[in-house]
């Protein structure tokens, strides 16, 4: 009886159990089964990957939510990777199957048919890997994509770029939906950050190794290291494999892969893995969660039953982590929208026969609707569409080292790059890659990968301080390449924000042009002494200059002036000379007519006046003038006078000492103008274009310019001149005229004026994105005023700048003109003139009528001549007469005592005591006094005889 206790109450146990089972059974047995399609290529790792993860999603949330009334049943079809099969599949399970919803198909292309489909049947269709933006949810509304759209990584990119400072990088895609749809986005945000795209690599999927292969050969040798690959993950690892064959995973390049590949990282093999050391990559940020590490702790245990079968490792996946989402999502929404298997369709047509009868599922909008609005907290992340998609997230920057992926950073649009998401003291954009952790390029170096330029050399025979070429021997294939531009692209290289490796490879410039194989791509750059003029610019694109600017004409000077007989001239020029003439003799005349009838130091016999008006204003030069000017208007005019000979006078004296003293070079010709008259010859430097310029711009006959090449062809051409085979000025560039006056400084001087261009700078095909960083950097170097000394003292150490030469040289600068001194001689002319006049009209005024009256039959020339020789007359009204007269009537009348002569008196006429002693006082008709002197003065009318 003991004995059977226990095995009653096993048996009482195993009856509970029993009937337990029975009633979970029936409950599952109730429970409404809607159906679901799903379209897969299960032979690729997404889909063999995403079919486990939605299997063991959908036992995980029944097991969790046993109570629902409704449960999911999968029916999955294989699309073979073929586009027209996943439309077949997802129609026959529309038709056949009744689903209610798709999950799938798998690619984008296939998704775009399948859509169309969904649309017409009113049949969500969800899919977790279709991530191509040409595909829009909110365009389609049947469509719900469970991932995030390809161009939400576009712009954190594009900060990677910029915080390498990359100006270049090449695309790598595949030739699908899915590759081509992204890359219009990634040009657009490329180009806002000045990053070109100089190729665009275009792989099809069915490619096969060799032509991958040699699509890789022409990267190799023709365009840039950094490269950016947008595929899938099987031609991906195709790709890898093949470069790294190709020794293109070695250092001095740079790969980086999008979010698509990057998510599939895992389900390659450690081959494929081992080929993409280095690699940089964006994906999203998987955020930790306790239901995460649950769920990968399951996945590892069930894992080694199912890896052979689907070629797995243990990490997770994001495709199978959005694929797991759906599941939840969608078994949610089927249950709160109350789903069920009986009355979902209404049919639209009694003919199955073709597309446009598909029966229509009346409750797919709300059931579209309903998964619209489902939230929840998913293995991926917090579940919530925006717009019928997943909302971008963070972005987790990583390095492929080893068999992983190490994480270097993160990226949000709010702030950028930083090293760790909890990091909240920084809350700028950040886009520098300080932001970033340490990371190992390809092949194994922490140095980064610089862009890589092929440089044109410009070689000339002449001028080589600003490019020389060397071979150490005739089997050297790599030159020593020197000189001032050299140096110059050195300094700026190393000013840029990012490295550039180059290659220098000699050019020889041919037939007045350069070798234009840079248009086709043969060269990234030419650098040398290249003019920035505007014919070329046409063609290419030029860095701001590193040089000063200009052309101008250099001619032979003449012997020393100061050795010339005739150097006393030199101070004043020839028109100044004359007209100084000019003004001393009028000055000289005005004073007299001032000065004649009242003053007796202007009166006298006509030789003697004459030589007086001469005398008169050229002793004022030395202050050396005798006569005493008695006129107010005389005194005026001579004050005036007086000023302007001193100012003349200093300025002569100044002029001459600085002839005498100073060094002068005085060129042949002053200007091409008279170089084209006489029709002599003119040198220009050999494939310049100068050349063009004499002609066009100077109008000068191409049988008239001879080229030249060297200083030493400049100097043999100019000393023999143009009668000896030589020429009579070269026009050149100022850098190389430079060059030619420090060799011959005191023989060859420069005259003209300046033409200007833009100097010399480096050249680049059109669009490259390395102008604006080289110009940057040049305004960085050439505004670092010792940097730039310091290479210029190294290859000109002797420099005569031609703004020096021309303070020495310019024709006549030391010849004062007339324009000098214009100001003064109209103020003089002015105040002789206007003297004059009134003068003249105050005789007219007072003398004219009495001529009139005394004779009204007289002509009008015959009045004039009475009045010139009344003018020749002296005034005795003047002042300066009636002191005479009073003196004559005291000697006339010796009872009148005569005082004697002050002091004042006796000063005043000191000069002229001797020729008052010689006046005989006389009487005229009118009884008026008048004197005649030794020197010949006659009375007006002839005298009477004394009583």
């Amino acid at each position: 009886m003991t004995n059977q206790k226990p095995l009653l109450s096993k048996f009482l146990s195993f009856l509970l159990l029993s009937l337990s089972l029975c009633g979970h059974e029936s409950l599952m047995m109730a429970n409404e089964l809607i159906p679901v399609g799903v379209v897969l290529d299960l032979k690729s790792p997404v889909g063999r990957v995403a079919e486990r993860y939605m299997s063991m999603a959908l036992s995980d949330f029944y097991a969790v939510n046993h109570n629902y009334s409704t449960r999911l049943s999968l029916l999955t079809k294989d699309s073979g990777n073929d586009v027209i099969a996943a439309a077949s599949a997802a129609l026959d399970l529309m038709k056949k199957e009744e689903v209610q919803a798709i999950i799938g198909p798998q690619s984008s292309a296939q998704a775009r048919f399948v859509i169309e489909l969904g649309r017409k049947a009113r049949v969500p269709i969800i899919s977790f890997s279709a991530t191509s933006p040409s595909l829009s949810p909110s365009q389609n509304k049947f469509f719900i994509r469970i991932a995030q759209d390809d161009s939400a990584q576009v712009k954190a990119i594009a900060d990677i770029v910029k915080a390498f400072g990359w100006p270049e990088i090449v695309l790598i895609y595949e030739d699908t939906e899915y590759g081509n749809s992204l890359i219009p986005h990634l040009m657009d945000t490329l180009q806002l950050i000045d990053t070109h795209v100089p190729y665009r690599c275009v792989i099809p999927p069915s490619s096969n190794n060799t032509e991958i292969i040699k699509e890789l050969s022409k990267l190799k040798e023709n365009y840039t290291r950094i490269f950016l690959v947008h595929m899938s993950a099987s031609l991906g690892s195709k790709l890898f494999a093949l470069a790294k064959n190709a020794k293109m995973m070695s250092e001095g390049y740079a790969w980086m892969v999008t979010e698509g590949l990057s998510s599939l990282l895992d389900p390659m093999s450690s081959k494929v893995m081992d080929s993409m050391q280095g690699v940089l990559g964006i994906r999203p940020y998987l955020t930790p969660s306790k239901q995460l590490e649950d769920f990968e702790r399951k996945w590892k245990r069930n894992l080694t039953s199912i890896q052979a079968k689907i070629k797995s490792t243990t990490s997770l996946n994001w495709f199978g982590l959005w694929a797991y989402d759906t599941i939840w999502a969608l078994a949610m929404a089927v249950e709160k929208a109350g789903m069920h298997s009986r009355f979902f369709k209404q049919s639209a047509s009694g003919c199955n026969a073709d597309l446009a009868a598909l029966d229509i599922f009346e409750n797919g909008t709300r059931l579209r609707n309903t998964i619209a609005n489902t939230t929840f907290e998913g293995l991926s992340g917090n579940f919530g569409l925006v717009n019928g998609q997943l909302e971008p997230s963070t972005f987790e920057v990583f390095n492929v080292i080893g068999k992983t992926e190490i994480n270097i950073g993160y990226w949000t649009s709010q702030r950028g790059f930083s090293k760790d998401l909890k990091d909240t003291g920084e809350k700028a954009y950040s886009t520098s890659k300080d932001k970033l952790k340490p990371l190992i390029w390809p092949g194994y170096t922490i140095h980064q990968p610089p862009s890589r330029l092929r440089i044109g050399v410009l070689v000339k025979n002449g001028f080589t301080e600003f490019v020389k070429v060397e071979w150490n021997s005739s089997t050297d294939d790599t030159p020593n390449v020197s000189g001032f531009s050299i140096e110059v692209f050195f300094a700026v290289r190393d000013a840029l924000p990012f490295p550039l490796s180059h290659e220098f490879i000699p050019l020889r410039q041919r037939n007045g042009t350069y070798s234009y194989e840079i248009k086709t791509k043969k060269w990234d750059a030419i650098i040398g002494d290249i003019a920035i003029i505007a014919d070329r610019s046409k063609y290419f694109d030029f860095t701001l200059p590193y040089t000063e600017s200009g052309v101008q004409m250099v001619v032979l000077v003449k012997h020393d002036e100061r050795k010339s007989l005739w150097v006393f001239l030199k101070p004043l020029s020839l028109n100044l000379w004359l007209t100084t003439g000019v003004a001393f003799i009028f000055t000289g005349f005005v004073i007299w007519v001032l000065e004649h009838r009242i003053n007796t130091e202007f009166r006298g016999p006509p030789a003697q006046q004459l030589g007086l008006i001469f005398w008169f204003s050229f002793s004022t030069l030395a202050f050396a003038h005798r006569e005493k000017v008695v006129n107010n208007w005389s005194r005026f005019v001579l004050v005036i006078w007086i000023f302007l000979v001193l100012i003349l006078t200093q300025s002569y004296t100044a002029s001459l000492t600085s002839i005498l003293t100073v060094q002068r070079l005085q060129p042949m010709f002053v200007d091409i103008k008279e170089i084209k008259k006489n029709g002599y010859f003119v040198g220009y430097q050999k494939n310049s274009f100068v050349k063009e310029l004499l002609k066009e711009q100077f109008d000068i006959h191409e049988s008239k310019l001879k080229p030249y090449e060297t200083p030493e062809e400049y100097h043999e051409a100019l000393s023999n001149g143009t009668h000896n085979g030589g020429v009579a000025a070269i026009f050149d560039e100022i850098p190389y005229l430079k060059i030619f006056l420090s060799n011959y400084p005191s023989k060859y001087t420069t005259v003209g004026p300046l033409y200007q261009i833009d100097g010399f700078g480096f050249v680049f095909p059109q669009g490259s994105p390395f102008v604006p960083h080289m110009s940057r950097a040049i305004l960085n170097v050439t505004q670092n005023r010792s940097k730039i000394q310091a290479i210029e003292n190294k290859y000109f150490p002797s420099q005569l700048t031609c703004e020096d030469q021309n303070t020495r040289i310019s024709p006549d600068s030391h010849s004062l003109g007339v324009d000098s001194f214009g100001g003064l001689f109209l103020i003089t002319g002015i105040a002789s003139t206007v003297s004059l006049l009134v003068y003249v009209f105050k005789l007219f005024y007072s003398h004219w009528p009495i001529l009139s009256n005394k004779n009204p039959a007289d002509s009008y020339w015959s009045k004039l001549v009475k009045m010139a020789k009344h003018f020749d007359q002296k005034d005795l009204s003047s002042h300066t007469f009636k002191g005479e007269e009073s003196r004559v009537h005291a000697v006339a009348s010796p009872e009148v005592s005569v005082p004697s002569p002050g002091i004042d008196d006796m000063s005043n006429h000191t000069r002229n005591s001797t020729e008052g002693l010689d006046d005989v006082v006389i009487h005229d008709d009118n009884g008026s006094l008048s004197s005649s002197s030794r020197h010949g003065d006659t009375s007006m009318q002839d005298v009477p005889n004394s009583s």
